[in-house]
């Protein structure tokens, strides 16, 4: 950090830096970002203002700003917007709160360029604060499709806000484009979850088991589910017929994550702890930080739900998957994930079809279509390149 702080001296006295304002909400999110976030920081050019919000901020979710802290990075502002609820009306009024608290840290900070990931509400409330405080945005991770979630919606309406995207894949620069996006502006970097597994020394399995206070079985599999906010099928019931499937298997070790703040996440983490209580064979977490998730990821047999970890970074780390329902329909994924619907049936079907696959020891194809890392160095690269006063949004039609 030192060496930093006397290199933007140095390079304060050239020229000014261009200050860049990055916000996270949620743990997966900062986990992403993380790389960018610090290379930003070492940047001769760039000035780093990160804003933690959302998640971070509570202690039912695992407060897990102190991970930002213990990675000795400087934050800028905190704004508080999460709300004791899940309803459709509790997070609706947490955007309210977003769009106020973030009106006031843009006066405030005054950022050159705001940096930005994804999909979520709380991420959706700050893009309309820049947008309306005329700040251009970097949008990393758009293009995608999540059709079993209104953050399908979001993510691309967040694209529309935006004036530069960092996207994963060269399918989803395709999509950017057909929103109205000029090429120049999508750049294809990759998907950040690569780089975090490719930069990132695991823990041992031998050490993990005493962080988490969790010992392994002799199989096992990482559960992680969270809300389905446009599937016809409520996620309290979606999630009974998951615990209903992990209830056929007693014999294999379960580590639950806790899902996000999301509506009707809170039901879910009901049914998560109950279940808990009676299985000895689970244990669950609000939030394992991303070491110790990755390492779970890595040393499990397959991680079962409808993250978009499954999809995104196990099979970088050549673990299954089992992506139930609707959540992630639309993303991309390797031939190494078995997709099925939230029946208790299907899911127990699907769990055997995976341990077999891991008895049988053959060599499945686990093929990461989000690339080979380098996303983070790609992006800051751009941004320390960018001449923000040309930013501004445009529609582009492409009539060839």
């Amino acid at each position: 950090m030192r060496l930093a702080i006397s290199k933007k001296m140095n390079a304060s006295l050239a020229k000014t830096l261009t200050k860049v304002c990055v916000v996270t909400g949620s743990r997966a999110e900062y986990g992403l970002l993380r790389r960018v976030i610090k290379k930003i920081d070492l940047s001769d050019t760039l000035e780093l203002q990160l804003v933690v919000t959302g998640m971070h901020l509570s202690p039912e979710f695992g407060y897990t700003i102190e991970e930002i802290i213990s990675d000795d990075i400087k934050i800028h502002k905190r704004v508080e917007i999460l709300l004791s609820s899940d309803s459709p009306e509790g997070t609706t009024k947490s955007m309210g709160l977003a769009l106020i608290g973030f009106a006031d840290a843009f006066k405030e900070l005054k950022p050159d360029i705001l940096l930005i990931l994804g999909d979520r509400f709380e991420i959706f409330a700050v893009a309309t604060a820049a947008l309306i405080a005329r700040i251009p945005i970097a949008h990393c991770h758009g293009g995608e499709l999540t059709e079993g979630a209104f953050d399908d919606a979001l993510r691309h309406s967040i694209t529309k806000m935006s004036s530069l995207h960092f996207v994963a894949a060269s399918e989803y620069a395709k999509r950017v484009h057909q929103l109205g996006e000029e090429k120049s502006r999508v750049i294809n970097v990759g998907g950040l979850g690569v780089d975090a597994i490719k930069e990132i020394t695991l823990i041992s399995k031998e050490k993990l088991q005493e962080a988490i206070d969790f010992t392994f079985s002799e199989k096992n599999i990482l559960v992680s589910f969270h809300a389905v906010t446009l599937d016809n099928t409520p996620s309290e019931l979606q999630m009974r017929e998951l615990l209903n499937a992990l209830d056929k298997f007693p014999n294999i070790g379960i580590i639950f994550t806790l899902p996000n703040a999301d509506t009707d996440g809170r039901k879910i983490i009901s049914l998560i702890q109950k279940f808990c209580r009676e299985h000895n064979n689970s244990q669950a977490y609000a939030s394992l930080g991303q070491l110790k998730y990755l390492s779970c990821l890595k040393y499990v047999d397959a991680v079962v739900g409808n993250s978009s970890s499954g999809l995104l970074e196990a099979p970088s780390l050549q673990t299954h998957t089992i992506n139930i329902g609707s959540r992630q329909k639309g993303r991309l994924r390797s031939p190494s994930i078995i997709d099925c619907e939230p029946k208790s049936k299907e899911i127990e079907l699907a769990l055997l079809k995976i341990l077999n696959r891991v008895t049988d020891e053959n060599n499945y194809e686990f093929i990461n279509p989000y690339g080979n890392g380098g996303a983070a160095e790609q992006i800051v690269r751009h941004l320390e390149n960018t001449d923000y006063k040309l930013l501004n949004q445009k529609f582009f039609v492409d009539l060839k």
